[in-house]
């Protein structure tokens, strides 16, 4: 009975953890990017210049009374732009409530791939301070680069990202050695949010780039707990954590968490570009305690005032 318990809650969780990828390609390199960031597909059409804008932006237009911001994605990667604009396709995005078109060669299409099957870059060939990379994938005979979005945007106009004075805003805080967990898979994402709860007094923090480690630092704490008869909330007070992450996705680590009898007291709170009314319901019905939008690290803070145990 308990094997087959455990198939069917395996079976779900793998519903969790799929990540709808869309390919497109640059110089004849294929990337890839989360199919609930793009809004539409569009080919090149003609947009306004912007003077004394950054380099990597060509211009902007308004489709259907939105104003977009046009991003040229292959000068940003330093890579070969076509000599011929009309070839361009534009792909549209809404994350971070930031509207953007990037600037692309092809689209290839989508693909169903498990977050298991994501595996982290290398810090040798991406870079391990300021890698715009997140993971890549094998599609076949293909390898698919996973942009970091977010960093992008930030690269660019760097309001769109974490503000630590929105914390500072917040006046003197008490300095608190509750044990917080953040699992966060953007290096550039997870260094500002770690200086912005430093900021706001929090200075007991583990820090992980994706779900399996953070899962299997979890389970350590509460073997430890287990033998020392001691409580969970002495080893992990809150877990803060994203959504898309590469080998386990921060659903899949809610899920684990909130089916551990041990584990299921820790509130777990999800910060993520990509909260829309889809995500919280997924969320809620895994156990969820709360969803904050990626870049209010203000309301974040707050929030893990009322939660942490």
């Amino acid at each position: 009975m308990s094997n087959a318990k455990s198939n069917r809650t395996e079976k779900t969780i793998d519903e969790t953890s799929i990540l709808q990828l869309m390919e497109f390609t640059m110089s004849g390199n294929s990337f890839g990017i989360n199919v609930a960031k793009v809004t539409e597909i569009m080919r090149n059409t003609a947009i306004t210049p912007m003077t004394l804008s950054h380099p990597c932006i060509d211009g902007i237009f308004k489709p259907r009374d939105r104003l977009i911001t046009v991003i040229n994605l292959p000068r940003y990667m330093a890579l070969p732009e076509n000599e011929n604009l009309t070839d361009n396709m534009f792909m549209l995005t809404n994350f971070e409530n930031t509207n953007a078109a990037f600037v692309v060669h092809t689209v290839e299409g989508m693909h169903r791939v498990k977050w298991s099957d994501v595996e982290r870059p290398s810090s040798i060939i991406y870079g391990a301070n300021d890698s715009v990379i997140t993971g890549t994938v094998k599609i076949e005979d293909r390898l698919i680069t996973i942009i970091d979005f977010e960093k992008v945007l930030y690269d660019i106009n760097p309001e769109t990202g974490l503000q630590i004075s929105e914390v500072e805003k917040m006046g003197a805080r008490e300095h608190s050695q509750k044990p917080v967990v953040v699992v966060e898979d953007s290096v550039f994402l997870r260094r500002m949010l770690l200086e912005s709860l430093q900021v706001a007094g929090y200075e007991n923090i583990s820090e992980f780039d994706n779900g399996q480690d953070a899962w299997d630092y979890l389970v350590k704490c509460r073997d430890e707990c287990l033998e020392n008869i001691t409580p969970i909330e002495k080893k992990v007070s809150i877990v803060i954590t994203d959504i898309e992450m590469p080998r386990m996705d921060g659903h899949h680590l809610t899920k684990l968490i909130k089916n551990d009898n041990v584990l299921s007291k820790i509130p777990v709170l999800v910060f993520s570009s990509l909260i829309d009314d889809a995500q919280k319901q997924q969320g809620l019905s895994i156990g969820v305690n709360a969803h904050l939008s990626k870049p209010q690290i203000g309301m974040l803070v707050s929030t893990m005032d009322e939660y942490i145990l």
